[in-house]
């Protein structure tokens, strides 16, 4: 032991007379966000960190490589399936398209097959309308030789010649009215006046065509005499003036003459006669004409002139 006042320090045995601690106790300082694994655990910890996340500049090992490959493939793999799935749908969309579009068009073939060769569809029923003078059956039977035809196959060209055998019919429709059945629907001629003719009398229509022939005049029609015949202007003329008159002048009227188409004259069943002129306004003159017979009866007088209707004469 030094003796107190002594210019040193005193020291135990055994203890550094240097200023600085002990290298025994010395403990180093760590950086701030740093730590350290104990020694046990490194080895566990370096084993589940993956290669890349230990050192971000440390080089790819070829277990990093193997992963990311397998990665790679997997993702390669997924993405091939997705767009052979999308490519598929996309083609079974269209395949199902014409599928369809084909079946629709089987079906229609063989629809238009079964409606045009099916004996379902053949003509059995052959009805006629409109008829008055010509009887139905006549018509009918002329038409007998298309039974047995399927209706999209029935000749119309032959029906019309059928059909133009009868001179009263003036025009007609045919209707096929499946499963079986024609419907002819006639309009007739409507006869107008009788001419004369070498067989005697021919009772035509507004064009002049021949309805009948006979030698005896036609009843309750008026007999037409104009220059040239059917065929002139003075017969349409004629027809026209005719036409116009109401149904109870024309049952009284007995001939119709017209010279020219502006001079047209009519003859009444009393004998009266009526100076009717061309057929412009045949309409009013008609009117003016049942007026004047209304105040002057056929019989007492001799003459009706309407040629000018808004100064009629009585004579």
């Amino acid at each position: 032991m030094l003796p107190a006042g002594a210019g040193g320090t005193a020291t135990a045995p055994g203890s550094s007379t240097s200023g600085t601690p002990s290298s025994d106790t010395h403990t180093p300082r760590r950086r701030p966000g740093s730590f350290s694994l104990p020694k046990r655990g490194a080895k566990a910890a370096a084993r589940d960190t993956p290669e890349t996340a230990k050192t971000p500049d440390a080089p790819l090992t070829a277990r990093a490589a193997r992963g990311r490959l397998r990665a790679a493939r997997r993702a390669r793999k997924q993405y091939e399936r997705s767009e052979v799935r999308r490519f598929t749908s996309r083609s079974r969309r269209r395949r199902n398209l014409w599928i369809a579009a084909a079946g629709t068009l089987v079906a229609l073939v063989a629809f238009v097959l079964v409606g045009v060769f099916s004996p379902l569809m053949a003509l059995r029923t052959i009805e006629i309308t409109g008829t008055n003078r010509i009887p139905a059956a006549d018509v009918a039977q002329a038409l007998e030789g298309q039974l047995g035809t399927p209706l999209p196959l029935l000749d119309l060209a032959e029906v019309k010649g059928q059909l133009s055998e009868f001179s009263l019919i003036r025009s007609y429709v045919t209707e096929s009215r499946p499963p079986d059945t024609l419907v002819v629907r006639i309009v007739e001629r409507d006869p107008v006046g009788a001419i004369t003719s070498t067989a005697g009398f021919d009772l035509v229509d507004a064009a002049g065509v021949v309805i009948q022939s006979g030698p005896d005049r036609p009843q309750g029609y008026p007999l037409i005499d104009a220059t040239g015949g059917a065929s002139g202007p003075g017969f349409q003329a004629a027809v026209a003036v005719v036409r116009a008159l109401p149904e109870g002048i024309r049952g009284q009227l007995d001939t119709v003459t017209a010279a020219t188409k502006d001079d047209v004259t009519l003859t009444m069943g009393g004998g009266a006669r009526v100076v009717w002129g061309n057929a412009d306004r045949s309409e009013y003159k008609a009117i003016v004409l049942g007026a004047l017979i209304v105040s002057h009866p056929v019989g007492s007088v001799t003459e009706y002139d309407v040629s000018s209707p808004d100064s009629a004469v009585v004579r």
